[in-house]
């Protein structure tokens, strides 16, 4: 065959690297788009129905309102005024999302402060809870499931197995009763109250309060780091077993490569991809959760704020929460997704079907 020919079809054949690198860069600007719009969505939705469903509620606020005392219904009516609930859904939405645009989140008439107000408070105590929580779930579950990995189908396995196994399907409620009463009410180990007042902690010793806060945070942080500490371990152990089943573990392990660097260098490092999914999987269960354990221990966090504000028909205040956990939560999931894209090249091309085409 001719030179000149050879030169002609290998020039057709072969695109150029800038072509290459904008084809794959373009998908993936193109992927984070439609998720950041599909987040913003799903909080416009979520903040929809929690805003309908709480004024479809049987029952007026008007004792909470009106401070907790007996009202009588001309009073009722003048406070409902004031606040504008006696306007219809539509026209108190429409004034909500006005309002929220302008950064107000309303006013709470069951603590008689601004929303935003009340909810900086609170929003340290759940950060620490959730903290606490996130980190021994994590570090207590991927050590756990790497234990059973290596030991996998032995009697430390089936043990770990069957515990972790038992304490994933248990209420997480039952499971913070149960603490209470073991290690706060027969043992006497931790207390069964709430943490000092913040307000009054500058009052007295700084290093006191620290130590109290902490004290309390024990049993809560435990119960929620438990619980998800176990569903860790079993997530960590499926993913182990699953990275030794690949042709490149095998491999190593038939060349004779030692077990501690088959399982550090190959397994686990292929088994966290999965361990990053399973990040974004916690923020909802953190933050549902604080709502009950928070006020069965009585932490003053905004999962506690959440359930006196339901109670007391505080509708601002309702909205408010649930759009914060709506954030919380999409934006989890979405930072999980784009470091799982980065870590795994695979799954952009996946998600963007013409990733992989090649353009002259």
């Amino acid at each position: 065959m001719p030179r000149g020919c050879f030169s002609t079809r290998s020039t057709m054949s072969r695109p150029s690297t800038s072509a290459w690198t904008t084809s794959r860069s373009a998908p993936g600007a193109a992927w984070l788009l439609r998720r950041l719009v599909a987040s913003v969505a799903i909080i416009f939705a979520v903040v929809t129905f929690v805003f309908i469903l709480i004024h479809l509620a049987p029952g007026k606020p008007c004792g909470h309102i009106g401070g907790g005392e007996y009202v009588d219904q001309i009073q009722c009516d003048r406070l409902i005024t004031q606040f504008g609930l006696d306007k219809s859904i539509p026209e108190q939405y429409w004034l909500y999302l006005v309002a929220l645009a302008h950064g107000n989140l309303g006013y709470s008439f069951s603590l008689h402060r601004p929303v935003r107000d009340a909810i900086a408070d609170t929003i340290p105590f759940t950060l620490q809870l959730a903290g606490a929580a996130l980190a021994l779930d994590f570090l207590l579950g991927l050590a756990l499931g790497i234990y059973q990995a290596v030991r996998v189908n032995r009697l430390p396995d089936v043990v770990i197995g069957n515990v972790t196994l038992f304490i994933y399907s248990l209420p997480t409620f039952w499971l913070a009763l149960l603490l209470l009463l073991i290690f706060g009410e027969k043992l006497r180990w931790f207390p069964v109250g709430g943490p000092n007042d913040p307000v009054l902690c500058p009052l007295v010793d700084s290093l006191y309060c620290v130590a109290d806060r902490l004290w309390h945070l024990v049993l809560p942080a435990a119960t929620l780091g438990m619980v998800g500490a176990a569903g860790t371990a079993r997530f960590q152990r499926a993913a182990m077993l699953e990275a030794a089943t690949q042709d490149f573990v095998r491999t190593a392990r038939a060349k004779g490569v030692p077990e501690r660097r088959v399982v550090l260098r190959h397994q686990l490092r292929n088994a966290l991809l999965s361990f990053i999914t399973r990040f974004g999987l916690a923020f909802p269960f953190l933050l549902t959760g604080a709502v009950l354990i928070e006020t069965i221990y009585a932490w003053p966090g905004m999962g506690r704020l959440a359930f006196d504000a339901i109670l007391s028909r505080d509708y601002s205040l309702v909205t408010a929460t649930a759009l914060i956990v709506s954030v919380v939560v999409v934006a989890g999931n979405l930072l999980a997704d784009i470091l799982l894209g980065i870590a795994d090249p695979r799954l952009r091309v996946r998600a963007d079907p013409d990733a992989h085409v090649l353009t002259a």
